[in-house]
């Protein structure tokens, strides 16, 4: 595939319809990447292209035709968790190294949401601004997918659409819209290890719903069904489960390590 430039990938374009449009969730990857600029694009030729590949962060969906696509195309698609249509399996299994189907849950806040609980003596809740891109970064490597989406820490704290949760300048826990799409916003959270358990979570969330409520859209959230824990925060706030979802965890390109060998050894 070739990669083609976010300008050129809008709505107008005949192929932007094969894309969910208005769904909740991961679904609204497209439209985020349209949105915010942040995700890169392919397809399988600049002109009338047969098949068409979106990756923000470490997620990825493609749509078309797999009859337009050798299993190379896939490169740029590794590593990724990768939504695409049943028929494109097999071409999956030739393109990376490992495949696996991961189901997922999501979920709709209830409008409004639940109020929160008092946030702790000595805690301030509030919207992040520019000035808070230092202590996003501060959050440590481990916590540092949270503004992947937002093309990293300087762009999700200018974004206004992030609430954290401080102890005088330090950032204990995060909210996100991490997904924006035209009518959901699916929120992701983060809080550091040693402040678990204190709701602060919670707290981010529900106020970040509210500013997703007042710009006219709602809010969602994702989690794998199996991990109770992440489930905690939406359903403290007044989610509640609309569906189940699924996509595949793929891995390297097959060819990648190879082809990377040789060219170290001619190097």
């Amino acid at each position: 595939m070739i990669e083609i430039a976010p300008a050129k990938a809008g709505r107008s374009l005949p192929w932007a319809n094969w894309f969910p449009a208005g769904a909740p969730g991961p679904p609204a990857l497209a439209e985020h990447a349209l949105a915010t600029g942040h995700g890169r694009w392919w397809a399988d030729r600049p002109k009338h292209p047969r098949a068409v590949a979106v990756r923000c962060a470490e997620y990825a969906m493609l749509r078309g035709s797999p009859e337009a696509l050798t299993a190379a195309d896939l490169a740029p698609l590794a590593h990724t968790y990768l939504d695409v249509p049943p028929h494109f399996q097999p071409l999956l299994t030739a393109a990376f190294d490992r495949i696996a189907l991961y189901e997922r849950t999501i979920w709709i806040c209830a409008d409004p949401p639940r109020s929160p609980r008092p946030v702790p003596d000595g805690i301030t809740l509030r919207r992040l601004t520019a000035a808070d891109a230092v202590v996003v970064a501060d959050l440590g490597s481990r916590l540092a997918w949270i503004s992947d989406s937002w093309g990293g820490p300087r762009m999700l704290a200018a974004s206004g659409h992030a609430w954290g949760a401080f102890a005088g300048r330090r950032l204990l826990s995060l909210a996100v819209s991490y997904v924006r799409g035209e009518r959901y916003e699916d929120i992701a959270a983060v809080t550091l290890p040693e402040h678990r358990r204190r709701g602060l979570a919670t707290s981010c969330v529900t106020a970040l719903c509210g500013d997703v409520r007042d710009r006219g859209r709602a809010a969602s959230w994702t989690c794998s069904g199996d991990l109770r824990m992440t489930m905690v925060p939406a359903w403290t706030t007044g989610f509640r489960l609309v569906r189940d979802y699924a996509h595949f965890a793929v891995g390297a390109a097959v060819g990648a390590d190879r082809s990377g060998a040789a060219r170290a050894h001619s190097s």
